[in-house]
């Protein structure tokens, strides 16, 4: 029998376990053309949380009553695909279950020669290609100057804050705890960090650390730490809005300061960022990526969680920060 994963209700600010319900089906048999994929790694992600609203967005809404989907690394067990071996291991979007009929369309063979499978959701997925191409493309940043990162210690905050230290910025990163932030400095390379939770004014906290501004703001959490990475921006300053986790379970729109003085007077770009907008750069970026893994001067943090029946609970524990990096379920 194969196991899946439903959305069964549309949950009301944070979500809950009701919000989810698990089914059992029978295999499919497979057609001329087609695999058999047994799910090793699903990556539960927090912009999951916007398609389980029911509103127009950058990416259709789940549908109630129906999977739940995220990135998933599979095994061909079976193939009736001549691009695809028995025995290969791919990457794709695909549904919350623990075996997928596919046609091979958008699946990506992956390597374990190169990565463990589990890198290839984080570091060499979506993860890395988030922080690298939205560097490159929007952060263009420049030797010396300071970039500032919230959600540092996740795991593409963790890469973001790498990369700046590698392209030679000062880089300063935000997170949720201690542990957090002695992370980020001994592991990642970070220069300092702030913990949130313990912080009473994030401006001046931001203003301490980043004594000449924030040349480069990567945001992936919105709401008023923007506010204060805002209040602190230098001219011609560059701000990546990745992501808002702080906003994603409020059930009303918050209001905040407005920003139209401060763009205006720094001459401030402000962009939103979506990986999947730049397919066509994926190749070099994960080159690069990979030959800056092989050579040391990037890592990873991996938190994982066994058991196909715990996916639900490893993605309300995102919300919770209960993560250091990438959030893994490891099926079989």
């Amino acid at each position: 029998m194969n196991k899946t994963i439903l959305l069964k209700n549309r949950p009301e600010g944070r979500p809950q376990l009701g919000d989810f319900k698990f089914t059992e089906e029978e295999l499919a048999t497979l057609k001329e053309g087609e695999l058999l994929l047994k799910t090793k790694y699903v990556s539960v992600d927090p912009y999951l949380r916007g398609r389980m609203r029911d509103i127009p967005s950058y990416i259709e809404p789940f549908k109630l009553g129906e999977p739940i989907e995220s990135g998933i690394v599979a095994e061909v067990v079976t193939s009736k695909n001549k691009n695809f071996a028995e025995g290969d291991f791919v990457s794709g979007m695909l549904p919350w279950k623990t075996f997928n009929v596919s046609t091979g369309s958008g699946l990506n063979r992956v390597s374990e020669e190169l990565a463990p499978l589990s890198a290839h959701l984080g570091i060499l997925g979506l993860t890395g290609l988030t922080a690298y191409i939205s560097l490159d493309q929007i952060g263009h940043l420049k030797k010396g100057e300071t970039l500032l990162v919230s959600g540092a210690s996740g795991a593409v905050g963790s890469t973001v804050g790498q990369i700046g230290k590698i392209k030679g910025c000062h880089v300063i990163g935000i997170a949720g705890s201690d542990e957090k932030i002695n992370l980020m400095k001994e592991k990642f390379g970070f220069d300092a960090g702030i913990n949130y939770k313990t912080t009473e004014n994030m401006q001046q906290a931001i203003s301490e650390l980043c004594a000449d501004g924030v040349d480069v703001y990567f945001d992936n959490v919105g709401g008023e730490t923007l506010d204060a990475a805002m209040a602190n921006i230098n001219k011609n300053g560059r701000v990546i809005s990745c992501g808002a986790i702080s906003l994603y379970n409020e059930t009303e729109t918050p209001r905040g300061p407005r920003y139209e003085s401060i763009l205006i007077r720094k001459t401030v770009l402000i962009q939103g960022f979506l990986v999947r907008d730049h397919a066509s750069k994926f190749g070099p970026a994960i080159q690069q990526l990979a030959d800056w893994l092989k050579e040391g001067s990037l890592t990873y943090e991996e938190t994982i969680v066994e058991g196909f029946e715990n996916i639900p609970q490893a993605f309300i524990d995102l919300f919770d920060g209960r993560n250091k990096g990438k959030m893994l379920v490891k099926i079989y």
